[in-house]
C-alpha cells in the first residue's frame, strides 16, 4: 500500500512539425510519492507517440546517465529491484509499476523510457516520479503523571492522504477498540495499567518490524533466587510470533519469557525473534548477569609441608558473582585471623605453622568458610641440632 501526496498530473509533449495531433509524451499520475516503509508502491504512468511507430521495450531507470551501451539501465535488470518491481502496463499506452517492500535505499527519482521500432523513435520521461520512504514515528510527552489525559500523535516525515486509517498498538498488541480516522490517539486519565510502548500502523498496510527490543524486569541488579521477566516488544502487523533464544539455542516462545527462581545456570545470553509472513527481525542480545554469594569456598595446598624450611601456599578457591575481590578473602589459624587476599604462603615453615587453617570469602551477598585443612609439620632431626616439638 502506498501513501502519497497528490499534485496535478505532469504531462510533456514534443509536437511533430506539421502533423497536428501527433506526439511523444510521458505522463505520470504523481510527480511525489511519500510511501511506508515496507509497502508496495505503485507508480501510474501513460505514454504517447505518433501513429506510425510500434513499441520494442518499455521500461523504467532511476537515472539520467547511460551506460556503455549508450542506453539508460533498466530498472527491472538492477539485482536490488529485478525481484520486487512487476510492470503492470502494456506495449500501447500503460506503463505503471509496483514497486514492493520499499526502504529508504529506495529514494530515487525515477523515469519512464519507450523505444520504438525506429532509430530515433526513443523518449524518455524526464520529468519522472520521485519516491520519499518514511517511517511513522509516535510523538508524545516527555512526562506522563497517573490521572493525566495524554495525546499520542503519529507522524510521518511527509504527508499522508485524508483515507488514512491508523491502527494503535501497546506493548504490540492492537488496541481494537482505538482505530482513529485522524492520526491522534488520546488516552484520558490515565492509570498505571496504561503504562506500556505504544506504536502506530496504516490499517491494511502489513510489515514487519524494525528490530525487536527486550525489556527485562525488574531493571536493576538481579539476585540468585528472584523471579525475572523478559517482555519482546516488536511492531509488526499482522502482529508477530515471538521465540526466545539463549546463546542461540531456542528457549521458549510468546511475548513474555518468565524465569522464577532465578539462578547462575541461567546467566547467558538472550534474543528474542519476531516473526510474520512478511519476514523475520532478531532483538539485540541482552545479558542477564545472575548475582549470588560466594559457595563451594574451598582450600588447596601447594608444597608439601611437611618438613620444616619447606615452603607452602595455601590457595582459596571460590564461586561468587561478583567475584571476592582479594582483599575480601581472610585467612584464619584454629580461628584466628592470620592474613588475606586468595594466596597465603609461608615460607621456612616450622613445627609452629602446625594446625587447621581456613579461608573465608566475602562479597556484598554474603560469606561463607572453608573447610578446615590441616598442616602437621614434621621435624627433620639433624646432628648437633634440637627441635622443638
Amino acid at each position: 500500500m502506498s501513501l502519497l501526496m497528490a499534485p496535478l498530473p505532469l504531462m510533456f509533449l514534443l509536437m511533430i512539425p506539421g502533423v497536428y495531433g501527433q506526439y511523444w509524451g510521458v505522463r505520470y499520475g504523481y510527480s511525489h510519492i511519500c510511501a511506508l516503509k515496507d509497502s508496495s508502491v505503485i507508480m501510474r504512468c501513460t505514454y504517447t507517440y505518433p501513429t506510425g511507430y510500434r513499441i520494442r521495450k518499455v521500461f523504467w531507470t532511476k537515472t539520467l546517465v547511460k551506460n556503455a551501451d549508450n542506453e539508460f539501465p533498466d530498472l527491472s535488470k538492477d539485482p536490488e529491484y529485478s525481484q520486487r518491481l512487476q510492470y503492470l502496463g502494456d506495449k500501447q499506452q500503460n506503463c505503471t509499476i509496483r514497486l514492493s517492500h520499499v526502504t529508504q535505499k529506495d529514494e530515487h527519482k525515477y523515469y519512464l523510457r519507450f523505444i520504438t521500432d525506429k532509430p530515433v523513435g526513443k523518449w524518455l520521461g524526464e520529468a519522472g516520479v520521485t519516491l520519499t520512504v518514511t517511517d511513522l514515528q509516535v510523538e508524545a510527552p516527555e512526562r506522563v503523571t497517573e490521572g493525566d489525559s495524554v495525546r499520542l500523535t503519529c507522524k510521518s516525515s511527509c504527508a499522508l492522504t485524508d483515507r488514512a486509517t491508523f491502527i494503535w498498538y501497546r506493548n504490540s498488541q492492537p488496541l481494537t477498540e482505538r482505530r482513529d480516522g485522524n492520526n491522534q490517539l488520546l488516552l484520558q486519565s490515565v492509570r498505571r495499567e496504561d503504562a506500556g510502548r505504544y506504536s502506530c500502523a496504516l490499517h491494511g498496510h502489513s510489515y514487519i518490524s524494525p528490530n525487536p527490543v527486550i525489556f527485562i524486569s525488574p531493571s536493576g541488579e538481579i539476585m540468585e533466587g528472584d523471579s525475572v521477566t523478559l517482555s519482546c516488544s516488536s511492531d509488526s502487523n499482522p502482529p508477530a510470533e515471538i521465540s526466545w533464544f539463549k546463546r542461540g539455542m531456542f528457549v521458549g516462545s510468546g511475548r513474555i519469557y518468565s524465569i522464577s527462581k532465578i539462578s547462575s545456570d541461567h546467566s547467558g545470553e538472550y534474543k528474542c525473534k519476531s516473526t510474520n509472513k512478511y519476514g523475520e527481525k532478531y532483538s539485540n542480545a541482552v545479558t542477564l548477569n545472575i548475582m549470588y554469594p560466594p559457595r563451594n569456598v574451598s582450600v588447596s595446598i601447594n608444597g608439601s609441608g611437611e618438613v620444616e624450611e619447606d615452603s607452602v601456599t595455601l590457595i582459596c578457591n571460590s564461586d561468587s558473582n561478583p567475584p571476592a575481590l582479594n582483599f575480601k578473602i581472610s585467612w584464619f589459624k584454629r580461628g584466628m585471623f592470620v592474613g588475606s587476599g586468595r594466596i597465603y604462603s609461608i615460607s621456612k615453615i616450622s613445627s609452629d605453622h602446625s594446625g587447621e587453617y581456613k579461608c573465608k570469602s566475602t562479597n556484598k551477598y554474603g560469606e561463607k568458610y572453608s573447610n578446615a585443612v590441616t598442616l602437621n609439620i614434621m621435624c627433620e632431626l639433624k646432628m648437633f641440632n634440637n627441635c622443638d616439638i
